[in-house]
């Protein structure tokens, strides 16, 4: 006889929602790591104009040249101030995503701990089945006997 559990298919669906909980995060931690990527790069390039904005001033390069720098040092510093804020948004994001993941593999745990138990009373019932079977033989044989 076979194990057939009645809510198998709430086992199944518990798990793909745990899986599609867990490709959320994955993709909600990548944009967050590009996210840094970009805020890195926009970092490096205000430092390599603030050097060059320094190498100029001290070669007495004009003025509309310092200034032009200094507009895109501050459209940079923009651009970082966005890039803080769309970070922060990406680790609520991450936040968020592993918090319903660690809802989901609850879920799944309560389910699976359920089928379990389900599959326990069987392999019980099975094994107490084949013992009353057991006996009833040698109930059988010692009766016969005892003709």
């Amino acid at each position: 006889m076979k194990f057939n559990y009645v809510y198998q298919k709430v086992v199944d669906l518990k798990s793909n929602e745990k899986t599609q909980a867990e490709w959320l995060l994955s993709a909600a931690v990548g944009e967050l790591q590009t996210e840094k990527r970009s805020l890195h790069q926009l970092v490096e390039e205000k430092a390599y104009v603030d050097k060059t904005i320094l190498v100029e001033s001290e070669n007495c390069s004009s003025m509309l040249r310092l200034q032009e720098l200094q507009r895109y040092v501050e459209h940079l510093n923009l651009l970082i101030q966005n890039k803080l804020a769309d970070i922060q948004n990406a680790e609520q994001n991450v936040e968020r995503n592993q918090l319903h993941l660690n809802g989901k593999m609850l879920d799944e745990k309560v389910w699976l701990k359920a089928k379990e138990k389900a599959q326990s009373s069987f392999q019980q019932m099975i094994i107490l089945r084949e013992q009353n079977e057991l006996d009833e033989m040698a109930t059988v044989r010692f009766a016969m006997r005892a003709r």
